[in-house]
């Protein structure tokens, strides 16, 4: 059997604002290629292939055309739930779909019962909640451990029947996995972790849920992302694993090859100086990147981000760590606990996030101005709240005067 290990698609997100869709689109139509190129038994895609519970009709028409374009290439799709699907909805129809070569697993019933690709049996385990699972798959305690072990039961059951090839499909971290910053936590409810070992009775693991591609071991992988969704990425290579799985029995024969995916803009963290980052000629390659800038500078530079983007068009985050200057230890709001009058507080907190460069007389100027019209403003907006209310003594009779907490 050939197939392709995939995961984590999230369908629809979102990187910093900027839409992933054509990326994503431009990924499924490489993983169409491949598919017809090096004739592919089947697509397994681990988990998460929406970003979220409720997809948009343009992300769902994305998957509808993507899966119908690979089973006309020749391949069997089978997808399991991850912890970003709705699984209900995912698996809306999925014994009709079935008929037609899309295999879908998003239940707690559907676990053991496998998708057979000629002689392997794939077992697709869809995301499990400890504690919405534990006691329908009789787990011992409510951790993801235990209900990975309880599901693995299952499956080492119907595999005791049968004498060809496996693969487990499982949307977990498992220890030894490396994590970015685009995972959602799946802590809660039970302790996370899972050891490798519990999936020691497949051929192969294809495993979902970590965004980097990486392996466990010589059977148990992450495919990672096939699009970056983090800076913490900008360093990741994507794509997908071509497996090839020959042999008989739990211990088969795996060929696996790693895929580069398309990469629609690339990702670039740069770190420096502003004026070394506008002039370094090393950064031409992040002029059509998406960047994560932090500047060092001493002060926070004027302009910044427009200047930044005067050259690297898709900054998409503005950091500041200024090198070489002492660290105050003492909180802003300590710092302004003296009174002072508003124009000095205006003036400390632009030196503050200037990183102690004080207010010039020309932007004391101007904030004094700011300050004078918003007064005027005040009062003027005061005057007309009066005329519009009667006084206490036309609401509470002569002599009446405003109690406490009434103003």
């Amino acid at each position: 059997m050939r197939f392709v290990h995939t995961s984590d698609w999230h369908l629809g997100r979102s990187f910093h604002q900027v839409g992933l869709l054509a990326a994503q689109a431009r990924y499924l139509d490489h993983l169409v290629d491949l598919v017809r190129s090096e004739r592919v038994d089947a697509v397994l895609v681990s988990g998460d292939v929406y970003d979220r519970a409720l997809p948009s009709p343009e992300t769902v028409l994305l998957l509808s055309d993507a899966v119908t374009r690979i089973v006309d290439a020749g391949a069997r799709v089978v997808l399991s739930s991850g912890n970003h699907d709705s699984a209900i909805r995912l698996g809306f129809a999925s014994d009709l779909l079935a008929r037609s070569g899309l295999h879908i697993r998003s239940s707690v019933a559907d676990v053991g019962r496998p998708v057979l690709v000629g002689d392997v049996a794939v077992h697709p385990l869809p995301y499990l909640e400890p504690a919405a699972v534990a006691e329908s798959l009789g787990a011992t305690q409510r951790t993801h451990a235990a209900v990975l072990r309880a599901a693995m039961t299952r499956v080492e059951a119907d595999l005791a029947q049968r004498s060809g090839p496996s693969v487990v499909m499982a949307h977990a971290f498992v220890t030894g996995g490396a994590t970015t910053d685009s995972e959602r936590d799946i802590s809660v409810g039970g302790v996370s972790a899972v050891h490798p070992e519990v999936f020691s009775a497949a051929g192969y693991a294809a495993l979902g849920h970590l965004h980097g591609r990486q392996e466990i071991s010589d059977r148990v992988r992450y495919s990672g992302s096939p699009v970056v969704m983090s800076f913490s990425e900008a360093r990741h290579t994507k794509g997908s694993w071509l497996v090839d799985l020959t042999g008989d029995g739990a211990h088969p024969v795996v060929d696996a090859g790693f895929v580069e995916a398309p990469v629609e803009r690339p990702v670039r963290v740069l770190r420096g100086d502003l004026e070394d980052l506008l002039r370094d000629p090393g950064l031409d390659g992040a002029e059509a990147a998406y960047c994560q800038v932090t500047l060092t500078d001493a002060a926070r530079p004027l302009g910044a981000m427009e200047r930044l983007k005067r050259r690297f068009p898709h900054t998409l985050v503005l950091r500041w760590e200024p090198q070489g200057v002492p660290v105050s230890l003492e909180s802003y709001a300590a710092r302004v606990g003296v009174r002072r009058d508003d124009l000095e507080l205006c003036c400390d907190f632009l030196g503050h996030v200037r990183g102690g460069v004080a207010a010039a007389p020309e932007e004391r100027l101007l904030l004094r101005d700011a300050l004078d019209a918003s007064r005027v403003e005040q009062a003027r907006h005061a005057d007309e709240i009066g005329a519009m209310l009667p006084g206490f003594e036309d609401l509470f009779g002569p002599g009446a005067e405003p109690r406490s907490g009434v103003a």
